[in-house]
Protein backbone atom coordinates (compact mmCIF):
# COMPACT_ATOMS: atom_id res chain seq x y z
CA UNK A 1 0.00 0.00 0.00
CA UNK A 2 1.05 3.45 -0.85
CA UNK A 3 0.20 6.02 1.92
CA UNK A 4 0.18 9.74 0.26
CA UNK A 5 2.42 12.70 1.66
CA UNK A 6 0.61 15.27 3.92
CA UNK A 7 0.86 17.53 0.42
CA UNK A 8 1.03 16.19 -3.14
CA UNK A 9 1.75 19.13 -5.61
CA UNK A 10 3.39 19.26 -9.18
CA UNK A 11 6.94 19.55 -6.59
CA UNK A 12 6.31 15.93 -5.27
CA UNK A 13 4.57 14.02 -7.70
CA UNK A 14 7.76 12.68 -9.38
CA UNK A 15 8.47 11.60 -5.98
CA UNK A 16 5.32 9.62 -5.26
CA UNK A 17 5.36 7.72 -8.38
CA UNK A 18 8.47 6.43 -7.59
CA UNK A 19 7.60 4.95 -4.38
CA UNK A 20 4.51 3.76 -5.90
CA UNK A 21 6.96 1.63 -8.08
CA UNK A 22 9.02 0.32 -5.56
CA UNK A 23 5.90 -0.45 -3.51
CA UNK A 24 4.71 -2.53 -6.40
CA UNK A 25 8.14 -4.61 -6.78
CA UNK A 26 7.78 -5.85 -3.19
CA UNK A 27 4.87 -6.75 -3.19
CA UNK A 28 4.41 -8.29 -6.39
CA UNK A 29 1.15 -10.39 -6.04
CA UNK A 30 -1.24 -7.75 -4.09
CA UNK A 31 -3.56 -5.33 -5.53
CA UNK A 32 -2.03 -1.97 -5.39
CA UNK A 33 -3.64 0.26 -2.78
CA UNK A 34 -3.41 3.93 -2.42
CA UNK A 35 -4.21 5.64 0.80
CA UNK A 36 -5.10 9.03 1.23
CA UNK A 37 -5.70 9.54 4.96
CA UNK A 38 -2.90 11.67 5.33
CA UNK A 39 -3.27 14.25 2.12
CA UNK A 40 -4.18 17.74 3.79
CA UNK A 41 -2.81 19.52 0.62
CA UNK A 42 -3.23 18.72 -3.12
CA UNK A 43 -3.33 20.25 -6.55
CA UNK A 44 -4.98 18.43 -9.97
CA UNK A 45 -1.19 16.41 -9.90
CA UNK A 46 -2.45 14.55 -7.44
CA UNK A 47 -4.87 13.12 -9.97
CA UNK A 48 -2.46 12.67 -12.39
CA UNK A 49 -0.39 10.79 -9.85
CA UNK A 50 -3.86 8.40 -9.09
CA UNK A 51 -4.32 7.67 -12.53
CA UNK A 52 -0.56 7.21 -13.56
CA UNK A 53 -0.34 4.44 -10.38
CA UNK A 54 -3.42 2.88 -12.07
CA UNK A 55 -1.80 2.56 -15.37
CA UNK A 56 1.21 1.07 -14.05
CA UNK A 57 -1.20 -1.60 -11.85
CA UNK A 58 -2.72 -2.34 -14.90
CA UNK A 59 0.80 -2.75 -17.05
CA UNK A 60 1.67 -5.08 -14.32
CA UNK A 61 -1.43 -7.07 -14.48
CA UNK A 62 -2.54 -6.38 -10.84
CA UNK A 63 -5.76 -4.79 -9.35
CA UNK A 64 -5.54 -0.95 -8.14
CA UNK A 65 -7.57 0.74 -5.68
CA UNK A 66 -7.52 3.80 -3.45
CA UNK A 67 -9.20 4.43 0.05
CA UNK A 68 -9.52 7.60 2.10
CA UNK A 69 -9.36 10.25 -0.46
CA UNK A 70 -9.76 13.71 1.44
CA UNK A 71 -14.12 14.57 -0.09
CA UNK A 72 -12.16 17.90 -2.00
CA UNK A 73 -9.76 15.43 -4.04
CA UNK A 74 -13.21 12.92 -5.36
CA UNK A 75 -14.98 16.26 -6.18
CA UNK A 76 -12.01 17.15 -8.44
CA UNK A 77 -11.95 13.56 -9.55
CA UNK A 78 -15.87 13.79 -10.23
CA UNK A 79 -15.44 17.21 -11.67
CA UNK A 80 -12.68 15.91 -14.37
CA UNK A 81 -14.51 13.03 -14.63
CA UNK A 82 -12.06 10.59 -14.04
CA UNK A 83 -13.74 9.06 -11.02
CA UNK A 84 -14.60 6.02 -12.46
CA UNK A 85 -11.27 5.23 -12.81
CA UNK A 86 -10.19 5.45 -9.30
CA UNK A 87 -12.02 2.42 -7.88
CA UNK A 88 -12.36 2.52 -3.96
CA UNK A 89 -11.28 -0.37 -2.26
CA UNK A 90 -14.08 -2.77 -0.34
CA UNK A 91 -14.69 -2.12 3.18
CA UNK A 92 -13.94 -5.11 4.76
CA UNK A 93 -16.78 -7.49 6.03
Amino acid sequence: MLLLPAVLTEREARDVLRVFRETAARSPDAELIVDGSGLQRFDSSALAVLLACRRQAEELKRGFAVRALPAKLKDLARLYGVDALLPEQAAAT
